[in-house]
């Protein structure tokens, strides 16, 4: 999977926008203003492609113990976010989407009800 193709999926997802509100180089996808997804284009330009995402941390401990490509979250709460090395290329482009699934549910679940209902 490349840059694009996972960009047009989070696009897709419904109130989803994205920014670059930390530096130049972290392209961040929200839904109402809550980060769920953030890929480091320098990595991605090195062909070293990798996002964080958010998880269930049970889940999150599932994933890392089954897969060498999924680590807790560079820069982000270990306990609530993962880091996906796609570029190692051990993950299926079906679980990446799952995953991406998976944090943007995640971050509307934590949602106020209000704005949970304004996605439906």
């Amino acid at each position: 999977m490349n840059i694009e193709q996972l960009r047009q999926y989070c696009l897709n997802k419904k109130a989803v926008t994205e920014a670059f509100p930390f530096d130049k180089d972290t392209l961040v996808f929200k839904v109402l203003g809550k980060m769920f997804a953030l890929f480091p284009l320098e990595k991605w330009e090195a062909g070293e492609g990798w996002v964080n995402l958010k998880c269930d941390p049970d889940y999150a401990i599932e994933l890392r113990e089954t897969y060498e490509s999924i680590q807790p979250g560079w820069h982000m709460s270990k306990s609530n976010w993962n880091s996906v090395l796609i570029y190692k290329g051990e993950l299926s482009p079906a679980l990446v989407l799952q995953l991406i699934d998976h944090s943007y549910d995640m971050v509307v679940k934590g949602m106020t009800k209000k704005m949970r209902e304004s996605l439906q």
